[in-house]
């Protein structure tokens, strides 16, 4: 961690997780859990899709549960019923992280590169894109492509002389 600096690491999944986590908390590591959906598990989970609907919100309970009674410091709910996140942070000692699991959560997180607009192909729903970076991206790079296909790129401002 002091060569890295890290101050921290996350570690995906609850109640089959709780052992690795108590593990790296007791060797002195701050851990962050992730539960529902895992982004590391996504194919076993047959993709992005939501997690702790109806009765598995029980088993997404017993893996906030799990974290929190391993020693993590908080945890990440992504792709979580509202519902489900709020009755979580209810139940939790520890702050609970949204990632599209509603607003009741102790705080929200959004990957930069999908608020921005630079992830391209599904988008989850949960997303709200505030930039278009990769239209503007897309849009410079046909230009320049442009530019210099015409000869207008480099030009004498843009050449060093002897």
């Amino acid at each position: 961690m002091k060569e890295t600096g890290a101050h921290a690491v996350k570690l995906e999944g609850g109640v089959r997780s709780a052992e690795q986590i108590r593990r790296i908390v007791s060797a002195g590591i701050p851990v962050m859990g992730h539960i529902g959906f895992t982004p590391q598990s996504e194919h076993q989970l047959g993709g992005h899709v939501i997690q702790g609907r109806g009765d598995r919100a029980e088993q997404l309970l017993a893996d906030a549960h799990a974290v929190e009674d391993a020693g993590a410091f908080a945890v990440v709910m992504e792709m979580v019923p509202a519902e489900v996140a709020q009755r979580v942070t209810a139940e939790l000692r520890i702050p609970t992280i949204s990632v599209g699991a509603g607003p009741h959560t102790d705080g929200q997180l959004l990957v930069w590169t999908d608020w921005a607009g630079l992830t391209t192909g599904r988008i989850p729903s949960f997303v709200q894109k505030y930039a278009d970076l990769a239209g503007v991206l897309t849009d410079a790079a046909q230009t320049w492509i442009r530019d210099v296909s015409s000869g207008a790129y480099p030009d004498e401002a843009h050449s060093f002389h002897e």
